[in-house]
């Protein structure tokens, strides 16, 4: 399902180090309010889902939010 590549998808030139902005990007991987915390969220949901439609949308959106 997932496919790694070991390349940047935009080239990437550091000239200092902005340890704001570092925090920033941490904060949104894996902060509460991040994007991996919203794919565990959704994929731990999808098993009490009652229909499998609804275990489908909600593993479809968790592999979303794995793939941003």
């Amino acid at each position: 399902m997932y496919k790694y590549e070991k390349k940047l998808a935009y080239p990437v030139n550091l000239t200092k180090k902005d340890l704001r902005m570092a925090k920033l990007v941490i904060t949104q991987l894996g902060g509460y309010a991040g994007e991996l915390g919203a794919a565990l969220r959704y994929f731990s949901q999808k098993f009490t889902m009652p229909d499998e439609y609804g275990k489908s949308v909600l593993n479809d959106i968790a592999c979303e939010e794995l793939t941003q």
